[in-house]
């Protein structure tokens, strides 16, 4: 993601329209239509804004212990009827359960809390955490 890692700062996704406008360039430039979004941790900066500007676009979204969630209001949440699949380690002791806190208000929304598994539970523990998103993956329509 712009301005994370080792990438160069960019001030288009210094405001959250600029986030939205990224991720829908990347999606445009793919030749995606209604992609599911899976969002660890700070790309949750990106996603949830573009999930509540846009969430029709979505197919499902995955918020893997997201950054940001409580920069929106359960009214804005609630908002949004996009199919939701929360996951995050159950050692996860801090962005998880507060994530879920905020995003608990999504109306069609799963949790799956993947055992032995810290913040990256999809590197701590890939086998529970590739069934559950195959699992949400396939209930989608």
């Amino acid at each position: 993601m712009p301005g994370y890692g080792d990438s160069p700062p960019a001030e288009m996704v210094d405001t959250v329209q600029g986030r939205v406008a990224f991720l829908d360039r990347v999606f445009q430039e793919l030749g995606m239509r209604r992609p599911v979004l899976v969002s660890p941790s700070m790309s949750g900066r990106f996603a949830l804004p573009f999930l509540l500007a846009q969430g029709d676009r979505l197919a499902g979204i995955v918020p893997v212990a997201p950054v940001g969630t409580k920069d929106y209001a359960a009214e804005q949440y609630q908002q949004v009827q996009t199919p939701t699949l929360i996951l995050y380690g159950d050692r996860d002791k801090s962005l998880g359960p507060q994530a879920l806190q905020s995003l608990r208000h999504l109306p069609r929304h799963r949790v799956a809390v993947v055992p032995n598994a810290g913040h990256a539970c999809y590197l701590d523990n890939p086998e529970d955490f590739h069934r559950a998103l195959l699992g949400f993956l396939r209930q989608l329509k």
